[in-house]
């Protein structure tokens, strides 16, 4: 996940007053989950995304914004898998 989203949900999630763990008993998933989003370690599968914009009120697109261009989205994917 791209670190200015990772920071957004992480704003997002402070400016509602909710620990990490308040939201994954929310959505129903591990606080360690979060957590990981939060640092760019890992991305909200698409139903925790449609989660999370219902619950803090905002877009999808909103959530995802990014000034990277596809080559960089791709070249820090490609980092990603070769750490697997």
């Amino acid at each position: 996940m791209n670190l200015h989203i990772a920071n957004r949900l992480l704003q997002l999630r402070k400016e509602r007053g909710l620990s990490q763990e308040d939201l994954a008993d929310q959505l129903g998933i591990s606080r360690q989950a979060v957590s990981k989003w939060e640092r760019a370690e890992a991305s909200p599968d698409t139903d925790n995304l449609i989660c999370l914009a219902k619950l803090y009120n905002v877009s999808l697109d909103y959530l995802l914004q990014t000034e990277d261009s596809i080559e960089t989205i791709k070249t820090e994917q490609i980092k990603k898998e070769e750490v697997i």
